[in-house]
């Protein structure tokens, strides 16, 4: 992990960094708008943003009631900053987030995904399932 990230639930004073990174990860196929990344991020329950100096090169967040589950969700690394520790530090950031409020955490990722969160401590119980809307 780089010296120099820094760990911060304060949100970024400007979220077109995020659309950036959703961009370069191809996760904006809703075409997200700043405004909507940025209500996404303050309506959820926790969210921490990860910064190299100035840069904001990672993000990941919790939908929760804060009683009984949170879903942790959009963990994401630019990825030019990813395989130096920055998502699993945020990932545990996360955990220890829902373990000090009693919530369990759980979360959906990508089958490609499924030993990353393994080797971290999750493990798969579950189907997903999703349905699509017009938006």
């Amino acid at each position: 992990m780089e010296a120099t990230i820094k760990y911060t639930i304060e949100r970024p004073d400007d979220f077109t960094q995020l659309l950036t990174i959703y961009e370069q990860l191809g996760w904006n196929s809703l075409h997200l708008t700043v405004n909507d990344l940025e209500k996404m991020c303050t309506q959820s329950w926790y969210a921490i943003y990860a910064f190299d100096q100035e840069k904001l090169v990672g993000m990941g967040r919790i939908i929760s009631d804060g009683v009984i589950t949170g879903i942790i969700c959009g963990v994401c690394v630019l990825p030019s900053f990813q395989s130096k520790g920055i998502g699993k530090e945020m990932l545990q950031r996360m955990v220890a987030h829902c373990e000090h409020n009693r919530v369990i955490p759980q979360l959906m990722c990508a089958e490609s995904l499924e030993s990353y969160y393994e080797s971290v401590g999750f493990k798969k119980f579950s189907v997903g399932m999703t349905r699509n809307i017009n938006r």
